[in-house]
């Protein structure tokens, strides 16, 4: 490549992360999802706005067809399979077997609901969804189906952790059913990928079971091999960077292999990603570390990247956008509340699981990017199913608000009182530290500490209760409860409860809820969460050990 060539296209990287970072900053001020910012920066780099206002300019850093164009399309490449690597990886295989009973019932309706209105619907008036005509029309049905029924897994987890609530019952049904989502999805991505690039005229479900077969096998061999790399890895280094030099290669060796038979490299790296899921040694700061470094580089120059791909003015499509939009969120929405309360979960938490699963984020955007890449479908649905993906990700976060409204929310401060406050835990463990508080909480609580202190513990096992920070809070929803209860320890050293940063929690949260009471648990955790947004909150409070600093920490927010 000529020295001025490589000029333009360093200059251009450079362009797009800038701008990709500066607008994912602003979504997030926003409380919106970054990639709705990085997909904004595309928007205006891209032929929908740069394009129209000097189209020479944008011609120049970006151009559609040469060296340039392959090389950015190359490094796109490498992101999507970071990025895939990443989603699969999340994938937490016990908490899915912890919630299993409205977990499935959940992702159940999630993805039958949708996929029935959606693929009717591609079937019936495949034209005015966007149908070009080069593949089989049943084909475009599913694909519809599929892309409608898709949660994205990433978006999801970044709500419920913006909300307080990642580590609640809520949460936990959620992420689970959004994992069982996640693998549906793809396997039948994977089994439309194979059929797109041998352009079958009829049904192949032979094949399409040969790939979910395979998938199996190599996810069920790969685990336990995975597991002793990095457990072989572990025990001779101690540095977190040592898993990655084991997880990339494979990673990379996986998308090449299952670019080879035809089934797209990303699906190979969300195997890969779903094999190291669950290891003890894939560890929460060695996932935390790669997931930076992906939101850092590759996932703003993908995301923005998108924006160059098409003219959102000239392909934009109103009644198409109107359409995708709201079967997507009737589909999704209906499906999994409907699920969720006939699985025995309450009214607002059913519908706010319904909400939270509606969000498609990444996921619709790569799928609607691959479909399109094939021909599947056109322009003006790639617009319409791009835009129907941000929507519903900026969607889930404030309708979950409005169903638990802050208005009569129960606060902290409503659930505490200066009697169930230890200024000093003597506990070196998550059940002592339990222990200690169901103790001086008693009173309050009229049951017996022993069927407290199991209620809790087994919650705490499913899943850590701790939030990062250096504050946890275990909790239990409990029969013949007469009202919220609150209990706060303070440890002077620490204790391990398996914090996502690793930092040893130092502000434990006893909350206890009666079971009748829906969403208090949600409110309570929510309100730790905004409590404790600020770096120094939980400094002051060791600093100052009293009720009455805790007092007025809770009364900031």
């Amino acid at each position: 490549m000529p020295s001025h060539e490589s000029a333009l296209f360093l200059l251009a990287i450079g362009v797009l992360l800038a701008s990709a970072r500066a607008c994912g900053t602003l979504a997030r001020r926003f409380k919106q999802p970054a990639v709705v910012g990085e997909l904004a920066a595309g928007v205006l780099l891209g032929p929908t706005l740069l394009g129209r206002l000097a189209p020479e300019l944008q011609h120049a850093l970006f151009p559609m067809a040469g060296e340039r164009a392959h090389l950015l399309d190359g490094l796109n490449e490498v992101g999507v399979v970071v990025f895939l690597f990443m989603a699969g990886a999340e994938i937490d295989v016990a908490g899915v077997t912890r919630r299993a009973g409205h977990a499935v019932a959940v992702a159940a309706g999630g993805m039958i609901v949708p996929m029935i209105v959606g693929a009717s619907l591609a079937w019936l008036a495949p034209d005015a969804l966007g149908w070009e005509g080069h593949h089989p029309r049943w084909l475009f049905a599913l694909f519809l189906g599929t892309a409608l029924c898709i949660s994205a897994l990433p978006v999801i987890a970044k709500t419920l952790l913006d909300l307080g609530v990642y580590r609640s019952d809520l949460g936990m049904t959620v992420m689970a059913a959004a994992v069982l989502n996640d693998v549906a999805g793809w396997t039948l991505f994977a089994f439309i990928l194979g059929n797109l690039t041998s352009g079958g005229t009829e049904p192949s479900l032979l094949d399409g079971l040969l790939v979910m077969g395979l998938a199996l096998v190599l996810w069920a061999a790969g685990r336990p091999l995975v597991h002793y790399l990095l457990s072989f890895v572990h025990k001779r280094t101690r540095n977190p960077a040592s898993a990655l030099a084991v997880m990339m290669p494979m990673l990379f060796c996986g998308a090449a292999a299952s670019a080879w038979f035809d089934l797209h490299s990303m699906f190979g790296a969300f195997l890969v990603g779903a094999t190291a899921a669950g290891s003890p040694h894939f560890r929460e700061q060695t996932r935390g570390a790669m997931q930076d470094f992906v939101s850092v580089l590759f996932a703003p120059l993908f995301f923005a990247s998108i924006g160059l791909k098409a003219d959102f003015i000239a392909d934009f499509d109103p009644p198409l956008v109107g359409l995708l939009f709201t079967i997507a969120c009737i589909g999704k929405i209906v499906g999994c509340g409907v699920s969720a309360r006939l699985a025995g979960i309450a009214s607002r938490e059913a519908w706010a699981i319904g909400f939270a699963m509606n969000a498609r984020g990444a996921m619709e955007i790569v799928f609607a990017l691959v479909a399109r890449e094939a021909g599947l479908i056109g322009p003006t649905t790639f617009v319409g199913l791009v835009i129907m993906a941000v929507a519903t990700s900026m969607l889930s976060g404030p309708m979950i608000n409005r169903l638990f409204p802050r208005q009569g929310r129960l606060r902290l401060v409503d659930a505490f009182a200066p009697d169930r406050f230890v200024a000093e835990l003597d506990a070196r463990d998550p059940q002592q530290a339990i222990r200690e508080l169901v103790r001086v909480s008693a009173k309050a609580t009229g049951l017996e500490e022993a069927l407290v202190v199991g209620a809790a513990f087994e919650r705490e096992q499913l899943v850590s209760t701790a939030l990062g920070g250096g504050v946890a809070a275990p909790h239990a929803r409990l029969l013949g409860l007469a009202r919220p209860v609150v209990a706060v320890g303070i440890s002077p050293t620490g204790v391990d409860f398996d914090s996502p940063d690793g930092a040893p929690v130092r502000v434990v949260f006893l909350i206890l809820t009666p079971r009748s009471e829906d969403g208090a648990q949600l409110e309570l955790l929510s309100d730790i969460a905004r409590t404790f947004s600020s770096e120094d909150a939980v400094e002051r409070l060791c600093a100052d050990p009293r009720p009455a600093t805790l007092v007025g920490l809770m009364n900031r927010t």
